[in-house]
């Protein structure tokens, strides 16, 4: 009973949003689901408003996914030629800038070879009246989510003497209870727990450097994990005192591991671009969890779009591009059977890099195309069958959010709010 009771679902927190909310990375549970249901259509869908968000150049910049509580839409974004941050508030229903609180922190210079800009790339966490960010350069902040007021900062690379990462922290924040989680990626302090009312270290633990990846938390009690995929591998914490459940070694060779670790059943699945995906099989051994693996795929190589699962049987995952090859390759929309990791379909040329994923409440799939295309997809396991599609943005790495009968996505230039069917 106890080993179903930590793969049954993926939990954040008690009371962290309203149902329909998308309060952080990856909505409510942070699995890529929502309750809604949203049909199909056949007219093109309304765009409800546009709002320009700031670019630096005309290269791709600001990867940061919108989050929805309370009425209002947060974005985290960068503050052109300064080297600033900025937490900004939208009406979720007019477009309307509420407020934009900016911050200073280190200049980042990106890779003239591999520019993606300068812009946060994480998505904010709203809990209890407070934003939470983990920037560019691993700035920790708590904003107030009314009027933008920072409450705490904590400058965690600095602080923690953190080595720095190629394109930037990517990684979200996770709340759970009274923490705030993030991977800083230092020695001693690759993962780090602060106290989301005051800003204070609770705790810090392991040598591994940071990946792309952002952490999930499942389970309850004494059984609750909270997962991170590091530059080193797989973890498992308490998220209490972050002791140490169990660790699988999956060390990327680029270290640019960027997936979200998803659940489907009793089967974790992660994901490397330079070793593929790995299945772990969620257990328990001597009362404590544990893990065992249950297949790999070297050729399953996910970017950094993070999979969906349907049922207890079954992935969705989006491959793209391998950098190795230092060439572009079409992102492809794949179905793999959760237990043994084979194939059971493919849709081609579904991006290049990216393509990403929700699941609705009644089990269909929302992909949101690189080039802006919106489609409703019908899971199946024998076949591919695509129910709707429609454009409604520009170019977009971004990963949406859904709350309300809306679809909230960033392109290259705008935040667009578009009306879904129901």
């Amino acid at each position: 009973m106890r080993t179903a009771s930590i793969v049954t679902a993926l939990i954040v927190s008690t009371g962290l949003a309203l149902a329909e909310d998308w309060p952080q990375w990856l909505g409510p549970r942070r699995d890529g689901s929502t309750k809604e249901i949203v049909k199909s259509w056949k007219e093109p869908l309304k765009i409800l408003w546009k709002e320009t968000v700031g670019v630096e150049s005309k290269k791709v910049n600001g990867h940061g996914s919108p989050v929805i509580a309370g009425g209002k839409v947060y974005l985290h974004l960068g503050v052109p030629g300064k080297a600033e941050e900025a937490l900004a508030a939208f009406d979720a229903v007019t477009g309307k800038q509420l407020w934009k609180q900016p911050y200073a922190r280190k200049p980042f210079k990106p890779l003239p070879i591999a520019d993606f800009g300068s812009d946060p790339r994480d998505s904010p966490a709203v809990v209890a009246g407070k934003v939470y960010t983990f920037g560019i350069t691993r700035v920790l902040t708590c904003f107030d989510a009314e009027s933008g007021k920072i409450h705490w900062q904590v400058n965690a690379g600095t602080d923690y003497k953190a080595p720095g990462l190629t394109f930037g922290s990517s990684s979200s924040p996770i709340i759970v209870d009274d923490l705030v989680i993030v991977n800083v990626g230092a020695k001693g302090a690759s993962i780090v727990a602060f106290n989301k009312d005051s800003g204070k270290e609770v705790w810090k633990k392991l040598d591994d450097g940071a990946s792309y990846s952002s952490p999930i938390s499942m389970g309850q009690g004494g059984d609750r994990q909270l997962i991170f995929l590091t530059a080193a591998g797989l973890v498992s914490l308490a998220p209490k005192d972050g002791s140490v459940h169990w660790q699988y070694p999956y060390k990327d060779v680029l270290n640019e591991s960027s997936t979200t670790p998803v659940v489907a059943g009793d089967i974790l699945f992660a994901s490397s671009i330079t070793l593929g995906s790995v299945g772990l099989k969620l257990e328990m051994k001597d009362g404590k969890p544990s893990v065992s693996k249950a297949w790999t795929s070297p050729q399953l190589t996910c970017y950094f779009g993070t999979p969906v699962a349907v049922g207890k049987d079954t992935f969705y995952v989006v491959t793209g591009n391998n950098p190795l090859a230092f060439k572009k390759a079409p992102a492809v929309l794949r179905c793999i059977d959760a237990q043994s990791g084979k194939e059971l379909w493919k849709r081609d040329n579904v991006g290049t890099y990216h393509a990403s994923l929700l699941r609705t409440g009644d089990d269909k799939l929302l992909l949101v195309e690189e080039k802006g295309d919106l489609v409703l997809i019908e899971p199946n396991r024998s076949e591919y069958r695509e129910l709707s599609r429609t454009g409604i943005c520009g170019p977009t790495w971004v990963h949406p959010a859904l709350a309300n009968g809306r679809l909230y996505i960033r392109d290259e230039k705008e935040l667009v709010c578009v009306e879904l069917p129901k």
